[in-house]
């Protein structure tokens, strides 16, 4: 008989709940705000005069803060950024799952190891190889460091090991060479896995703010995280403006959160299931 969760699991899951959702609403009440009114103290809950003034300076198109710009910026870098770490991690992750090749667990090892070195470590080093290769202030700069991550190559090594052998098998018997198994065979059934590390790759290069900081010098290239941060005065500080291109940046995030949640999750419990 299946155990029916206790009163202590749904407070907790309320507690979770309302931690995740508060600061999102209160995020949207601000942006509605006059200056006044965000800065008031105590603060008010809903917004003595509503006004979409914040969502007019921010989307007003030539204006001083290309909001829209910067998001078009953000999910043309996030969105290929994804599609290579994809490729690259599948391509990876199956030759150290299925193929055979000298030194492949040392390889293997090495590339676990890279995951336990800090990001800031590889910030000296990507901004040289960008400047050497001219992509500095361009798109090419926010999509190509990173598209071979260690933890892209482990999550899809995982879940490859947990598809079963015979699919291969039978494929190979049947006249069928490995780019086949793999393109036919294998990437079809790893599509929660794919969706999971899309999204993942996606969210991680949407929410980049260091990056595109030491790497973009144009105001209108740059991706939302970093055009943001401008949004914040010297000596005032617009909250309801802040608050509004924070909204701009969490939607398409909660979007495509909504569409593919049952593949992540899906994804996440079986590249576990077998090591």
């Amino acid at each position: 008989m299946r155990r029916r969760p206790s009163a202590a699991f749904w407070v907790m899951v309320v507690l979770l709940t309302l931690l995740v959702v508060v600061p999102l609403l209160w995020m949207v009440i601000t942006s509605f705000k006059t200056v006044g009114e965000s800065q008031s103290d105590p603060p008010t809950l809903v917004p003595e005069d509503p006004t979409g003034r914040a969502f007019g300076e921010i989307l007003t198109t030539g204006g001083q803060n290309p909001v829209l710009r910067w998001a078009l910026n953000s999910f043309a870098a996030a969105t290929l950024h994804a599609l290579l770490v994809v490729v690259v991690a599948s391509m990876a992750g199956y030759a150290l799952a299925r193929m055979e090749f000298r030194f492949k667990n040392f390889i293997f090892s090495f590339i676990l190891l890279t995951l336990f070195i800090p990001g800031f470590v590889f910030l000296m080093p990507n901004y040289l190889l960008m400047d050497n290769l001219g992509w500095l202030d361009t798109l090419w700069a926010l999509v190509v460091p990173g598209a071979a991550g260690a933890f892209g190559v482990f999550f899809m090594r995982q879940f490859f090991l947990a598809i079963p052998k015979e699919l291969e098998e039978v494929a190979l018997i049947d006249g069928a060479n490995a780019w086949i198994v793999f393109t036919r065979i294998i990437l079809p059934n790893a599509k929660p896995a794919l969706a999971t590390l899309t999204v993942l790759s996606f969210l991680a290069n949407w929410n980049d703010f260091v990056w595109p900081l030491f790497v973009l010098f144009s105001p209108e290239r740059l991706t939302l995280p970093a055009g943001l941060s401008l949004l914040q005065g010297a000596y005032t500080t617009d909250y309801p403006v802040i608050m509004a291109g924070a909204t701009v940046a969490a939607v398409p995030v909660l979007i495509l959160y909504v569409f593919v949640q049952r593949y992540v999750i899906e994804g996440v419990a079986r590249s576990g299931i077998k090591g």
